[in-house]
């Protein structure tokens, strides 16, 4: 990374409040692939959303667990969501997750890249392909690169690793994604001036 794009932070999110999610260990595998790449990263977990986020005066006003994870989604310079698939499509709480979001800041012109796991046979294809709909209704700029983790639960071996090929796909669109985000950032700051 250039030292202008070293002072970006890319949000990694995992796309599930359930515990021990399969994408929360994706996610933490992109996390260290980010570190190798050199790029800034946060990750954050659904679970991490509060409880007073699911009431629903929650629309209205924030709690401030929310607003701290607003300011966290707006604050990124580029999103790198992991969603499993859950009746085909992705998890209801990344919906509402999504919806509790300011608009149009959040997304507005923000380079997102996409990771689906399941498993079955497809590896989150259905889940991905309905979010880039949503994100590109919200006029963000999708990373063309996407990977798809099939049989999931087959993919990490007896000692938590990811499959060798899994493993240079994420790295591949870690660092296709890095390019990315720094080629947007000029435009990234005209669209937020």
């Amino acid at each position: 990374m250039t030292s202008e794009n070293s002072e970006k932070s890319i949000l990694i999110i995992s796309g599930t409040n359930r515990p021990g999610a399969n994408a929360l260990r994706v996610a933490r595998v992109i996390e260290g692939l980010y570190h190798q790449a050199g790029a800034r990263v946060e990750l954050l977990s659904l679970e991490e959303l509060p409880r007073e986020v699911f009431d629903n005066t929650s629309y209205a006003t924030k709690p401030p667990g929310m607003v701290a994870i607003q300011e966290r989604v707006v604050r990124a310079s580029g999103l790198h969501i992991v969603t499993p698939e859950y009746n085909g499509s992705f998890p209801g709480v990344l919906k509402y997750f999504i919806d509790m979001l300011k608009f149009p800041e959040s997304f507005e012109s923000k380079p997102v890249a996409f990771v689906g796991e399941a498993a079955g046979t497809w590896g989150g294809i259905r889940p991905v392909e309905q979010l880039q709909q949503i994100f590109a209704y919200r006029n963000a700029f999708a990373y063309p690169e996407r990977v798809f983790i099939p049989g999931v639960n087959q993919a990490f071996d007896g000692a938590g690793r990811l499959a060798e090929d899994y493993l240079k796909r994420l790295k591949s669109q870690v660092e296709g994604f890095v390019s990315f985000v720094g080629c947007l950032g000029p435009h990234l700051k005209r669209v937020k001036e």
